[in-house]
């Protein structure tokens, strides 16, 4: 493996309150050292002048689909398109076919990760079929390495179901990942419930819907004094919740995806498929209660709920059309935003898509200090770019972000030492 430099680059480590121009080395697939000044020997370099040189990108919400629906995104191609959007490390929800309730598909997944770009971390189900009923084969799916347990897709609707899920898998030091969504007040609906939703004459799904199942997944936290994740956060009334949560010291973290701090209901309009995802896009005054919850805190983490649909599954009435867009190879151009806007500070951004994301999944990643495994992202913060469909590694190409201008991109992303992916 080539030792590779690193150099003039604004390093920004947060795990180690770094954030300054440095050079940075890696031999052997570790970084080496971080110092104001290294010789360049006979060293691969990379002249980082003007760039971040960040800890690799994590995403800890996406759907690879593999095994079961190969035809949507395969394992392969969604670390293509994670290591194109600076990613170097992402976790893969169950909702499989078959679904990842046991050791036979996590062994599946993990042995087809081998041969990824980026490195791919399996999360098992939380119940059988992801059906709400029987937990899952937790201990078995744990031995092997599963990054945390979800339904995500479903919520875990019966209460005494989650609490034995929780109490069971903060036994193997698992966190839950809960899909925030009372079933029977949703009623599937399409889009938000309010002004878009009655000018489009279809069902609206209402936010209290994600807020009550917040309020009682917090109380049986609690109560358990075990961990509680919050799945792609949507409203304003569930930032506030997580936020008084953790004043009161519950184990609580939570993520929001970039269109949900992007973009508002109104994207739906026309009947926009490509729009529709649950939990669905809401209001001006939601958005602007997750980008107060990123920037305070009270929302841990940005993920990117990467969602591939093939055409035909987009392309019908809009009832009909599935949930869920593609993410991943614009999460960090979408994100770069609430740097440009002032929200958040470069370090607090870097801290939101790598060091806290490694934390809630528990791996040894989101640094840059001496003797970590070498993966890194270089970012050049003023790149301007267009988002263009058609360009996308993933297999999906259903985006409502098609034909946007976004400032900031990925440059190299380095997994292990090794250059993967180079704009």
């Amino acid at each position: 493996m080539n030792d590779l430099l690193i150099k003039n680059g604004r390093v920004i480590d947060p795990a180690n309150g770094v954030d300054g121009q440095f050079d940075l080395l890696i031999e052997k697939g570790k970084i080496s050292a971080v110092k104001k000044k290294i010789s360049d020997g006979s060293r691969k370099i990379i002249d980082a002048k003007g760039k971040w040189v960040a800890p690799g990108l994590i995403d800890i919400h996406t759907h690879f689909r593999e095994p079961g629906y190969e035809y949507k995104e395969t394992i392969e191609t969604g670390a293509r398109s994670a290591a194109v959007g600076g990613f170097t490390s992402v976790a893969c929800m169950a909702n499989t076919n078959p679904v990842n309730d046991c050791g036979s598909v996590t062994e599946f997944i993990l042995d087809k990760a081998k041969s990824a770009l980026v490195n791919v971390h399996p999360i098992g189900a939380v119940t059988r079929g992801l059906k709400g009923e029987a937990l899952a084969d937790i201990g078995e799916m744990a031995q092997l390495g599963v990054a945390a347990l979800s339904d995500d897709g479903k919520c875990i609707m019966n209460g005494s179901v989650l609490r034995a899920a929780m109490e069971y898998a903060s036994m193997f030091g698992l966190t839950i990942m809960e899909h925030a969504d009372d079933s029977a007040i949703s009623q599937n609906g399409s889009l938000n419930e309010g002004e878009v939703s009655s000018d489009l004459g279809l069902t609206g799904a209402p936010a209290i819907a994600e807020d009550v199942i917040t309020a009682r997944d917090i109380s049986i936290a609690e109560y358990c004094k075990a961990p509680i994740h919050f799945c792609h956060v949507s409203t304003a009334g569930c930032v506030q919740l997580i936020r008084h949560a953790k004043d009161r010291g519950v184990r609580v973290t939570a993520e929001a995806a970039p269109h949900h701090f992007s973009i508002t209901e109104d994207a739906c309009r026309g009947y926009n498929t490509n729009a529709k995802m649950a939990p669905p896009l809401r209001t001006d005054s939601d958005v602007t209660a997750i980008i107060e919850g990123l920037s305070d805190g009270a929302i841990d983490c940005i993920a990117s709920d990467h969602a591939p649909h093939s055409l035909f599954e987009k392309e019908v009435e809009f009832d009909n059309a599935a949930f869920g867009i593609v993410g991943l190879e614009t999460s960090l151009g979408l994100s770069m935003a609430l740097v440009h806007g002032g929200h958040m500070t470069p370090a607090k951004l870097i801290e939101a898509m790598s060091y806290k994301p490694a934390g809630i999944i528990g791996i040894d990643r989101g640094t840059l200090k001496p003797g970590a495994v070498a993966d890194v992202t270089i970012i050049d913060p003023g790149l301007e770019w267009t988002v263009d469909p058609s360009k996308f590694k993933s297999k999906g190409r259903n985006t409502p972000f098609a034909g946007r201008e976004l400032k900031g991109k990925a440059i190299y992303t380095i997994v292990k030492g090794k250059v993967v992916s180079k704009c």
